[in-house]
């Protein structure tokens, strides 16, 4: 299934996750950037009009990634914040946005981003064959 997640990728160094689809689609998602966006209730409110803004997110990094059956998975970030299910075609909203909106976080500036350093990874118990993280 093209939309389906192949690999997930989290550097420590650069606080970003890389994301990789059966298409062949790939996106680095900065922990912040995931943080403000978070799918959770907390964030995102129970309706259109009671979306929450989450600032001074800059330096927030991801603790553990556990996955939710074969659709989604669960961030817990290091600000505590652990609720909300990143599903793969939120992931995948996440990246085609990425670029407009890593400028938009609140308290950001646009500048560039350093370039993740090397990766290693580690198979995630529970996930398909494939799909790791970087510890």
């Amino acid at each position: 299934m093209s939309g389906a997640v192949t690999e997930l990728r989290y550097s420590k160094d650069s606080k970003a996750l890389t994301v990789t689809f059966a298409d062949g689609a790939s996106f680095d998602l900065p922990a912040e950037y995931m943080r403000v966006y978070s799918p959770s209730a907390e964030v995102r409110g129970h309706g259109a009009d009671e979306r929450k803004i989450i600032a001074g997110r800059r330096h927030v990094g991801i603790m553990k990634i556990e996955p939710v059956g074969n659709y989604a998975v669960q961030i817990h970030f290091d600000d505590m914040h652990d609720t909300g299910l990143y599903s793969w075609p939120y992931l995948r909203e996440l990246g085609r946005e990425t670029s407009r909106m890593v400028g938009a976080v609140p308290g950001r500036s646009r500048r560039a981003r350093p370039q993740p350093r090397p990766l290693i990874n580690t198979v995630m118990p529970g996930l398909d064959p494939g799909i790791s993280r970087k510890d």
